[in-house]
């Protein structure tokens, strides 16, 4: 997939597409998401961020390419956990976080999702209105 195509409520595209080089690309923006928050990261070789929190939004990031060690806390209350690709990790809005790409030779990149005030439930159904199980 190399660029954003997009129909009648739905979109589709790819990291790659959206940018090329370290930084953020603004997935929200380029899909049109609208109900929560979400970003992908590429994170050069060898790059620490500084720490974040946040005012109200929980985060879940998930690790798509590359090693990337995640701190949680500060002082006396840091703990650092590695993620390969596939790892997952939930952090409150509150708790301080940083991040690295542990790897001195390639990029790193993970996927942010964003949001606030909790979960929706179970609202899905089929074309023909069933509940789905």
């Amino acid at each position: 997939m190399t660029e954003t195509t997009t129909g009648e409520g739905w979109a589709v595209g790819s990291i790659d597409a959206m940018g090329s080089g370290p930084g953020f690309r603004k997935v929200r923006r380029e899909l049109g998401v609208q109900a929560f928050g979400v970003n992908a990261v590429v994170m050069p070789a060898g790059y620490a961020s500084g720490g974040h929190f946040h005012e109200r939004q929980q985060e879940l990031y998930l690790v798509h390419r590359g090693t990337i060690e995640f701190t949680f806390g500060e002082g006396d209350e840091e703990r650092s956990v590695e993620l390969g690709p596939g790892g997952l990790a939930r952090v409150d809005a509150s708790t301080v976080r940083r991040f690295r790409n542990t790897s001195d030779t390639e990029e790193a990149v993970y996927l942010c999702v964003g949001g606030a005030d909790g979960y929706v439930g179970r609202d899905g159904r089929t074309p023909g209105g069933e509940a789905l199980r």
